[in-house]
C-alpha cells in the first residue's frame, strides 16, 4: 500500500513538473521579437525607455547596430529585421527607387543638426563681407548648407531651388561671404582657418563642439523645404499597419525621447515627429 502511495505521489510530482514547465515554455513563446536596425550604439540611450516599456507588454525589442548604411534596408527587406530607424526620407526614397525595396516609412523621429560653429566670431551678426565660410562638399550636405545659410541670412536661394540646391541657385549673396567646399570630415578642423564652418553633427562632438553651447547659427526642421531630411522608422510596406509598430512609433514619439536629445545629445538630435 505504502509502495502504492508513494508511486501516485511521483507520478502526481512528475505531472505537475511537467505542466510547469509547459507553462514557462508558453510564457516564453508569447514573448514578440522585434528587432530595430539602428546605426551606432548611441541609439541605445535614446530607445532604452521604449524597450524597457515593451518589456512590460512581453514585447522585447532588441537593437540590431550595423555600421554600412547599405545594409539595414536589406536586411529589413530581407526579414532580417523588423524595423529599422537611421535614415531620412530622401535617403529612404532613393534606396527604394535603386533596389526595388518594398519600405515605407512608418513615422517620423528627428533631424540630425547641421550647426554653424565659429572660433573667430562670437555671433552671426560678426560675419563681415570676404569671410569665408566651410561648409560639406558632398550632394546632400552642400545643399542642406546652402539652407542653413540662408535661415542665418547669410545667402538667399531662387524660389525654385528644391532641396538640395547648389551653388547656382543662389539668388543673391547677402553678406558677401566666400563658401568653401571641402569634405564634411575636414569642416571641424579648419576651424581656426575660416570665419565659420557647417559641421555634421558626429564631426561636431568628434572635434568637442557642444552643439546648443558652441552653435553661432543652430539648424531647425523650419529651415527645410518638405520632409527630405526628417530620419523615420521604417518597416516592411506589407507590415506598415501592423499595430504593435504603430505603438512603437507612438512610444518613440514622446517627451521622454525629447529630454534624451536635449540633455545626452545638447540638441543635435532635433524633435521632427510633432512639427
Amino acid at each position: 500500500m505504502k509502495k502504492l502511495v508513494k508511486g501516485l505521489l511521483f507520478t502526481l510530482l512528475l505531472v505537475l513538473g511537467v505542466m510547469a514547465a509547459g507553462c514557462g515554455d508558453n510564457k516564453a513563446a508569447d514573448v514578440q521579437k522585434v528587432r530595430i536596425g539602428v546605426s551606432g550604439a548611441a541609439e541605445e540611450v535614446i530607445w532604452k525607455p521604449v524597450i524597457d516599456k515593451f518589456k512590460e507588454k512581453n514585447v522585447a525589442i532588441e537593437l540590431v547596430v550595423f555600421t554600412d548604411y547599405t545594409q539595414p534596408n536589406a536586411a529589413l527587406a530581407n526579414k532580417e529585421i523588423e524595423l529599422n530607424a537611421f535614415q531620412h526620407h530622401k535617403y529612404l526614397n532613393n534606396e527604394i527607387k535603386k533596389h526595388g525595396y518594398e519600405i515605407t516609412a512608418i513615422g517620423d523621429t528627428m533631424l540630425s543638426a547641421l550647426n554653424l560653429y565659429s572660433k573667430n566670431v562670437h555671433d552671426i551678426k560678426d560675419i563681415k563681407p570676404g569671410d569665408k565660410i566651410a561648409v560639406p562638399n558632398d550632394t546632400v550636405n552642400f545643399g542642406r548648407a546652402l539652407s542653413v545659410l540662408q535661415a542665418a541670412g547669410l545667402i538667399r536661394l531662387k524660389s525654385t531651388a528644391g532641396s538640395t540646391p547648389e551653388l547656382n541657385d543662389i539668388e543673391e549673396n547677402i553678406a558677401k561671404i566666400e563658401i568653401v567646399q571641402v569634405d564634411a570630415s575636414q569642416t571641424a578642423s579648419l576651424l581656426p582657418d575660416v570665419a565659420a564652418a557647417i559641421i555634421n553633427g558626429q564631426f561636431a562632438v568628434d572635434a568637442g563642439l557642444v552643439p546648443d553651447k558652441d552653435a553661432i547659427f543652430q539648424d531647425g526642421v523650419q529651415n527645410y523645404k518638405g520632409n527630405d531630411f526628417i530620419n523615420v522608422i521604417a518597416a516592411r510596406t506589407e507590415d506598415k499597419d501592423k499595430e504593435l509598430y504603430k505603438e512603437i512609433v507612438k512610444a518613440y514619439q514622446s517627451e521622454k525621447t525629447k529630454e534624451i536629445y536635449k540633455k545626452d545629445f545638447h540638441g543635435q538630435y532635433i524633435p521632427a515627429w510633432d512639427r
